[in-house]
C-alpha cells in the first residue's frame, strides 16, 4: 500500500469565465511545482463560469472547487477552505501573475512567515499593466491608510499574489465576500500579530481580452470602508472627541455672554449650532466606543489598547446609567431655576437672548444624559453572555 505524500502548497485561483488564461495559468503552476519539488496542488475556485473554464482546469491537471456564493472573497474562501496543503499561494487566474516564479513566497513560508504579501512596486509593473488610477493614486492612498491605521508595514496593500499558513489565515475568522478580502486579509492577520512579511513580485499585463471584474471607484470605496470600518478610533472616535470638546467648550462660554474673536462675534445663534456639534460629536465618541465594545465581546480584531482595556473593565450600564442621570439632573435643575426665576415676574415677557444662554445648556445636558443613559442601556444588552450554539 502506497501512502500519498503529504501536500505542502495549494495554488489557489478564484475563476469566473477565465477560459482564455486559465491555461497559461494552471500550466506555469504546475510546471512551477514540477521544477522546484514542491509538493502540492493547483485549486480553481470557481464561481460560476459558463465558458469552458472548468473543463480546461480538469483537462490541465487542476482540482476545480465549486463555490456556489458569488464574490472574490467568497471565492477564495471557498478555495483556501478545501486546500489541503499546509501553505496557501493565492494569486488572479488572468495572467498577470507569474505562478512559474513562486520560489521568494515558499522560502518565507518555510521560514515560519504567516503571510507573506507580494509587492508589485518593488518587483515591476509592466506597461499597461496597472490603469494610472491605480498605480499613482489607488494603491498607493489605500495601502498608505491601511500603514496608518493598522501600524502595518505592508506597502503594497492589494497585491493580489499572496502566500500564507493556511490555518493561521482559516483561524482569522474572515467574513468579506468582495474584493476587499484583500484588505481583510493584511488587517487582520496585522491585528492577529502574525508573523508578516513582504516579497518582490511582478505584474504583466492583463491577458484578456474582456474587461476586467474590477471595478475601480466601486472596490476602492468598498476597501476604504473596509480600512475605516475597522479603525473606530479615526472614523469615529477622534473626529467625535474633537467635535465634542470645540462644541462643549463654546456652548458653555457663550452661556456667559457674546465673544468676539477678531472680527468675527459670536452669540446666542452660534451657542446652538456649538450645542449640536457637541451632540454629534458625543453620538460619534459613544459609536465609537459601542463599536470597540462589541468586537472585544465577540472576539473580533479590533485595534486595542491599555487606556481602551482599562475604560472597558469600568464601561458598565451601572456606571453609564449614573453618569446619564447625573447630566439629566443638571439640566433639570437648570430648567426648574429658570422656570422659578421667571414665575417671580409673573410669569410675563422675556428676554429671549438672555433666557436660551441658559436653556441652551440645559437642553445639551439633558440630550447628552439620555445619550448617555440610552447607550449604557444598550452596552448592558451587548453584555449579556449567552450560550453559543
Amino acid at each position: 500500500m502506497t501512502i500519498a505524500p503529504e501536500i505542502e502548497l495549494s495554488i489557489v485561483m478564484p475563476c469566473l469565465n477565465e477560459a482564455e488564461t486559465l491555461a497559461v495559468c494552471i500550466d506555469k503552476a504546475q510546471g512551477y511545482l514540477h521544477r522546484s519539488g514542491v509538493i502540492g496542488e493547483v485549486i480553481i475556485a470557481d464561481n460560476g463560469s459558463t465558458d469552458g473554464s472548468l473543463e480546461i482546469a480538469l483537462d490541465h491537471g487542476a482540482r476545480v472547487v465549486n463555490v456556489e456564493q458569488k464574490g472574490y472573497g467568497n471565492a477564495l474562501m471557498g478555495g483556501i477552505t478545501a486546500a489541503r496543503g499546509t501553505y496557501v499561494i493565492m494569486g488572479d487566474a488572468d495572467d498577470s501573475y507569474d505562478f512559474s516564479k513562486l520560489d521568494p513566497f515558499v522560502e518565507r513560508l518555510r521560514a515560519g512567515d504567516e503571510l507573506v504579501m507580494g509587492n508589485r512596486f518593488r518587483g515591476g509593473i509592466a506597461p499597461g499593466a496597472m490603469p494610472p488610477l491605480h498605480k499613482y493614486l489607488g494603491n498607493p492612498v489605500l495601502s498608505t491608510v491601511g500603514r496608518l491605521l493598522f501600524r502595518s508595514e505592508i506597502r503594497d496593500f492589494h497585491c493580489g499574489l499572496r502566500g500564507f499558513n493556511r490555518e493561521s489565515i482559516l483561524g482569522l475568522g474572515l467574513i468579506t465576500t468582495g474584493m476587499e478580502f484583500a484588505s481583510e486579509v493584511v488587517v487582520k492577520s496585522t491585528l492577529g500579530n502574525l508573523k508578516i512579511s513582504e516579497v518582490p513580485t511582478t505584474l504583466d499585463k492583463d491577458g484578456r481580452s474582456r474587461p476586467p471584474h474590477l471595478r475601480s471607484w466601486r472596490d476602492g470605496w468598498r476597501h476604504l470602508r473596509f480600512l475605516l470600518l475597522f479603525s473606530p478610533r479615526w472614523l469615529f472616535l477622534i473626529p467625535g472627541l474633537v467635535a465634542f470638546i470645540v462644541g462643549l467648550i463654546g456652548t458653555i462660554a457663550l452661556a456667559f455672554g457674546p465673544m468676539v474673536l477678531g472680527s468675527v462675534g459670536f452669540d446666542v445663534s452660534s451657542q446652538v449650532y456649538l450645542a449640536a456639534l457637541t451632540v454629534i460629536g458625543w453620538q460619534a465618541v459613544l459609536f465609537a466606543l459601542l463599536t470597540k465594545l462589541y468586537a472585544r465581546h465577540e472576539g473580533f480584531y479590533l485595534p486595542r489598547s491599555r487606556a481602551f482595556e482599562r475604560f472597558a473593565e469600568r464601561a458598565t450600564l451601572e456606571n453609564g446609567a449614573l453618569i446619564g442621570v447625573g447630566l439629566c439632573l443638571v439640566g433639570i435643575v437648570v430648567g426648574v431655576v429658570q422656570l422659578v426665576a421667571w414665575g417671580s415676574t409673573g410669569f410675563g415677557p422675556q428676554d429671549p437672548v438672555a433666557t436660551m444662554r441658559l436653556a441652551v445648556p440645559a437642553a445639551l445636558a439633558l440630550m447628552l444624559g439620555a445619550q448617555t443613559l440610552m447607550s449604557s442601556l444598550f452596552l448592558g444588552i451587548l453584555s449579556i453572555d449567552v450560550r453559543r450554539v
